[in-house]
């Protein structure tokens, strides 16, 4: 039985490249390749900074991502740090492995110094199963509506 691994970048700086193109592929578009890659480059390199970027291997394998940031490009600029780029590959999706992201996406935050994490989103249902509870609505870079969620770290 193989177990999921979930490790920042830069824990394996040999496959740094692989792991920008894995977040651009899902969330990015062919004009920003160099965003993703210069903010994961110098993303977080100690317990309190923000951003900070994660993989989950099995198998080494990439089956998924998720990204703490200091803001979600959203309007609530009061508020911080936001889970983002949350995925899991389509073959690996009903195996638990979103909400394993999930649980070292609070953890990670707590273990810096945050006492909330928030996220922005337009799904409905899929975050409230985990604890997560909408606290309101900002609007993102093209005046699109959408929810947030906030979720204590405290265990």
């Amino acid at each position: 039985m193989s177990l999921l691994k979930i490790i920042s970048v830069h824990e394996n700086k040999e496959r740094f490249e692989e792991f920008v193109a894995s977040f651009w592929k899902q969330w990015g578009n062919e004009s920003n390749m160099m965003f993703y890659k210069d903010c994961m480059f110098h993303s977080a390199r100690s317990a309190g900074d923000l951003p900070s970027f994660y993989i989950a291997l099995e198998d080494e394998k990439i089956i998924g991502t998720y990204a703490l940031l200091r803001n979600d490009l959203v309007s609530r600029q009061d508020i911080s740090p936001w889970l983002a780029c949350l995925y899991v590959d389509p073959s690996f999706r009903g195996k638990s492995i979103g909400s394993q992201l999930l649980a070292h996406a609070v953890q990670e935050a707590s273990r810096k110094g945050n006492e909330t994490l928030y996220l922005t989103t337009d799904h409905s249902g899929y975050y409230e199963k985990y604890g997560w509870t909408k606290m309101g609505n900002c609007y993102d870079l093209f005046g699109n509506l959408s929810s947030i969620y906030q979720k204590s770290t405290s265990m």
